[in-house]
């Protein structure tokens, strides 16, 4: 999360300036998304996000249990916190419109969409959870496969495909059930979303995201539930770290099988290859910062990461409304010479990131966590 306060940094802007040079080419692919197919470290910040998501559900539910809540409680809680997500995100999303903008594809709605079901699969053991994973990636490729392709007289323009991206989110062969704009879950939001009252009838969504992203994106939080359950386990540590290596293995090869064969691998569609590989990595990423934090002992390298992880929803939100009332006071105070310039993209992003993570800082030091 303190990745994505970052804003890429800026890096973004300052390759434009640098087109021929391959390193500002390659600091541009991992700080932005890409623009269908595959990915760079930018597009894991969500599925890093979710699947710690899933992570922290057994150690929370064992917490309340020990403390006497009940199971009808702890039910209740994770229908209100599906709700206080939706909610929030639906506030985020509206910012200071006229009228509520109801978008269910912001990451707080997509996590609150699938938590409940998460919660539900929770001490069911591998078996069911395995199975779930396999059940929601099966149906969620089937939908998509079961869609029309779209026609030869098709006008992707009207879906906000043109250009360069007429080359990049449109696909050949059958892999086209999944072009931007025309698949199976842009269709059901052009229904969906127009059920809600809208200054104007939502017709596609200009970054190819959609609600039912939500429904493959359990699968990455169910892959962080048993990961969370495997560390609260009796395992040893290196069982633990071996658990995590092995099962991101299996999921990163999966995935990119899949990718090659059967559903293309789509970040801002959120496809079962997609979730498979990308929960692969941070599966592994997550045994990185196990083996040396937990295992190894060395902790103090990572408490700028820990201040920040432990409100990481605030942080969230803060960067949401306030990056930019942040970066205006930096140029009011500090200058706008300080701030301009090749490189001013660059330290307006720093002195936002560390204005941010000060105020994490400021919770923390206090032991004020604010959590959904």
């Amino acid at each position: 999360m303190l990745f994505k306060a970052t804003g890429g940094l800026g890096f973004a802007a300052l390759a434009s300036n640098h087109p021929d040079s391959g390193f500002w080419s390659l600091l541009k692919f991992h700080t932005t998304h890409a623009a269908w197919i595959g990915g760079g470290a930018w597009d894991f910040i969500q599925p890093s996000f979710m699947l710690m998501v899933g992570v922290a559900i057994p150690f929370s539910l064992a917490s309340k249990l020990s403390a006497g809540v009940s199971q009808t409680s702890l039910t209740l809680q994770a229908l209100g916190r599906t709700c206080l997500l939706i909610a929030l995100a639906i506030l985020l999303t509206t910012g200071d419109r006229s009228q509520p903008e109801f978008a269910f594809h912001n990451v707080l709605a997509q996590i609150g969409l699938g938590y409940f079901f998460v919660f539900l699969l929770a001490g069911r053991g591998w078996k069911i959870q395995t199975a779930a994973i396999i059940v929601l990636a099966f149906l969620t490729w089937v939908a998509f496969k079961s869609h029309p392709l779209p026609g030869p007289g098709t006008n992707f323009r009207d879906f906000g495909v043109a250009g360069e991206r007429l080359k990049q989110c449109v696909l050949p062969g059958d892999f086209g059930h999944w072009d931007m704009g025309t698949n199976f879950a842009a269709n059901f939001d052009r229904w969906f979303l127009n059920l809600f009252p809208t200054a104007k009838p939502f017709v596609f969504n200009g970054g190819g995201y959609q609600t039912l992203n939500f429904v493959p994106a359990i699968i990455t939080m169910t892959l962080g539930l048993m990961a969370g359950e495997v560390l609260r386990s009796e395992r040893s540590p290196l069982g633990n770290v071996r658990w995590l290596l092995s099962v991101g293995a299996a999921c990163l090869v999966v995935g990119l099988l899949a990718g090659a064969t059967v559903c293309p691998i789509i970040k801002r569609l959120w496809t079962p290859s997609w979730a498979l590989y990308s929960g692969g990595i941070v599966l592994w990423v997550l045994a990185a910062f196990y083996f040396v934090i937990d295992v190894q002992g060395l902790r103090r390298w990572a408490f700028p990461l820990t201040v920040v992880g432990m409100n990481s929803i605030a942080i969230y939100v803060a960067h949401s409304l306030f990056a930019g009332p942040v970066a205006g006071i930096g140029r009011t105070y500090l200058g706008k010479a300080a701030f301009s310039g090749e490189y001013g993209p660059i330290w307006s992003s720093l002195f936002v990131t560390g204005t941010l993570w000060l105020f994490c800082y400021w919770l923390y030091r206090r032991q004020i966590f604010l959590k959904v």
